[in-house]
């Protein structure tokens, strides 16, 4: 068998013979600096980040579709990130990188200014306990952190099933980018681009998706102004999509 699915959808690719395999992890990072896109892939290419990458379901449908672009996902669980790695590694897929790493501290130490092309982040964590609600990614000064991260223009695409965060967002992306909401499916993917939009479709969960181009236009320390005046995402979270999470951050 050299395919594989999860939750009855096919996971993107097939898994080739263990010759072609590639070496998609990088074991340490490090300790201070921004990354060099083409010394980590040896060549110069677009770059396509994505954050919380769970395990790669996005990165490696993206990575197959685009190998003319390299793709850079990061997890903070090290279990998802093996799950990612090994799958990415058995389909041969040299123009990805996989990193333990959390989006917050990634975004703004390693990602220099004007450095990517795209920038992707499915179901970030909500934090439901109140006590947690520090720990949300998606605040005014990440979004600042993105922006400058993007290259003129350049894509962030973001998705969630949770509709108070969703809420959240649609408030304060538009500070930073050409917001726009996605009604439609992904064409790439309709059944779900993450593990995580592919259990809550299965459970009758409403997906919300949207994605922004980087305003031209607003400089660094205008989009850090901006960013510390904009309210924190102190919402409360409660709903049915609650119980998912720890299923889906398992990562299989």
């Amino acid at each position: 068998m050299d395919t594989e699915t999860e939750f009855g959808v096919p996971i993107p690719g097939r898994i080739l013979p263990e010759a072609e395999w590639a070496k998609t992890g990088v074991k340490r990072l490090p300790l201070s600096g921004t990354l060099d896109w083409a010394a980590i892939f040896g060549r110069v290419a677009p770059v396509v980040l994505e954050l919380g990458c769970g395990n790669g379901r996005y990165t490696l449908l993206s990575a197959l579709a685009r190998p003319e672009v390299d793709h850079f996902a990061t997890d903070i669980l090290p279990v998802v990130i093996r799950y990612a790695t090994r799958r990415a590694n058995q389909r041969g897929l040299h123009n990805v990188r996989f990193a333990v790493r959390d989006g917050e501290s990634f975004m703004g130490a390693y990602v220099a200014a004007g450095s990517v092309s795209e920038v992707h982040l499915y179901h970030p964590q909500p934090y439901h306990d109140p006590k947690q609600a520090h720990l949300r990614l998606v605040t005014p000064r990440f979004l600042a952190d993105v922006h400058r991260s993007l290259a003129p223009g350049g894509l962030f695409v973001v998705q969630t099933d949770n509709p108070d965060y969703w809420d959240y967002m649609t408030r304060v992306l538009p500070v930073f980018f050409d917001f726009h909401e996605q009604a439609a499916d992904w064409p790439d993917a309709p059944e779900g681009r993450s593990r995580r939009e592919v259990l809550a479709r299965s459970r009758g969960l409403k997906i919300f998706k949207g994605f922004g181009h980087a305003l031209t236009g607003l400089g660094r320390a205008e989009a850090i102004a901006l960013a510390q005046v904009l309210p924190p995402p102190t919402f409360r979270s409660r709903g049915p999509w609650c119980d998912l999470d720890a299923i889906e951050r398992q990562g299989g």
